[in-house]
């Protein structure tokens, strides 16, 4: 493995009745606080009424930014910078999922920058502050409430990309499972599929001699997969939501990718499909990432191997190395749509009138992907096969 330094400042708060810890995390930061959430989802749910409840309680003057996109789009990013300049915003609370969570880091990023936002999300400009957020985290699936990464679409420009930096960690996130009951049941596999995809990203890496790491993705890998078939059909399962919720969170938070660099081209890919077609993103990944393992098993033919076996449970009697790994695919693939994962563009209506845009879209940063550097013309490839 190569050499790291880990540090993850996220203060976890997990489990049900957890909310009452508001008082006391947001208390630390001051009185002002901006709350952002999403189409209003909270507020059905009641949940909109137990957080102002909680921030009455230590008398917080709270402002609002609703309707955060489930893409978060650069205009509210603006928005919400521009509230915090008006009201002198001590405190950011996040009330919402991955998307909510996105576009608060780059609020928080964007009220401390002199300057476009745009500016430190395409990488152009380095932040150099932000102010304090915490989330209360309502669906599984981005890991975003413990770490620094956030995805920000322009749609003026039709373009999507992934950013981080080291004031973009929430201080606190607030996960209870029991918020995340009223999810609906397209949302909550995409979710699925989406901290799958996460491990993914990590288990495909150029690095050497990385067995903990290994076993740990595929421990996460194995409990989605005991736990999904069960909660699509029981959505309003403490226990199978805790689960999901604690394995998202574990997917993207650091722990299992220590020592290596992840790939991250099929996120790359799916960026550009929903920046320009606006798609959800786990449903995007499902339909792409098999594709990309086909495009790329001959990089590290062993390595696709042990995931079929270890995670898919693969047979190798009688198999070739190459064909255990095919197998291992297939099964990913059955996996995802067996819970109701879409498999084709066309499922999106997508059809190859745009193909040569969406290429342009996934190189515009340049080449792509460690486990493999991938170009425009294997871009090209992956979306033809994924139509």
């Amino acid at each position: 493995m190569d050499n790291f330094i880990f540090h993850n400042p996220t203060k976890l708060i997990f489990g049900k009745g957890q909310l009452d810890q508001l008082k006391t995390e947001v208390a630390k930061y001051g009185k002002r606080v901006l709350l952002v959430y999403g189409g209003g989802s909270i507020k059905r749910t009641g949940l909109y009424d137990q957080v102002l409840e909680r921030l009455k309680a230590i008398n917080a003057e709270v402002y609002e930014l609703s309707g955060v996109e489930p893409n978060p789009r650069l205009t509210t990013v603006k928005k919400g910078v521009a509230l915090c300049n008006e009201h002198a915003i001590d405190f950011l609370l996040a009330v919402g999922g991955g998307s909510v969570i996105d576009c608060t880091k780059a609020i928080a990023v964007g009220a401390k920058f002199d300057g476009d936002p745009w500016a430190f999300i395409t990488r152009q400009e380095t932040a150099k502050d932000a102010l304090p957020f915490g989330t209360v985290l309502t669906l599984a699936a981005t890991g975003s409430e413990m770490n620094p990464n956030s995805v920000i679409t322009n749609w003026e420009t039709h373009e999507k990309y992934g950013w981080s930096c080291p004031f973009s960690y929430p201080a606190f996130s607030i996960l209870d499972p029991s918020f995340t009951f009223s999810v609906p049941k397209n949302q909550t596999i995409y979710g699925m599929v989406d901290m799958m995809a996460h491990v993914f990203e990590h288990y495909f890496h150029p690095a050497e001699h990385t067995p903990l790491q290994d076993r740990l993705c595929e421990s996460i890998l194995l409990t989605v997969i005991e736990a999904a078939p069960k909660l699509v059909h029981d959505l309003e399962n403490y226990e199978l939501r805790e689960t999901i919720l604690y394995c998202g969170t574990m997917a993207l938070n650091g722990m299992v990718s220590m020592g290596f660099e992840g790939d991250w081209a099929s996120h790359n890919l799916e960026h550009a499909v929903s920046a320009v077609y606006d798609i959800p993103h786990g449903g995007g990944l499902a339909i792409l990432f098999p594709n990309w393992m086909k495009h790329n098993l001959d990089v590290n033919v062993a390595r696709f191997k042990q995931l079929a076996e270890r995670v898919f449970h693969v047979d190798p009697a009688g198999k070739s190395d190459r064909e255990v790994a095919l197998e291992g695919i297939r099964a990913l693939r059955e996996f995802w749509t067996s819970i109701g994962a879409p498999s084709r563009l066309a499922d999106y209506s997508i059809d190859d009138s745009k193909l040569d845009l969406l290429a342009d879209r996934a190189i515009a940063r340049g080449a792509f992907g460690q486990f493999k550097v991938l170009g425009r013309q294997d871009a090209l490839a992956i979306y033809q096969a994924s139509l």
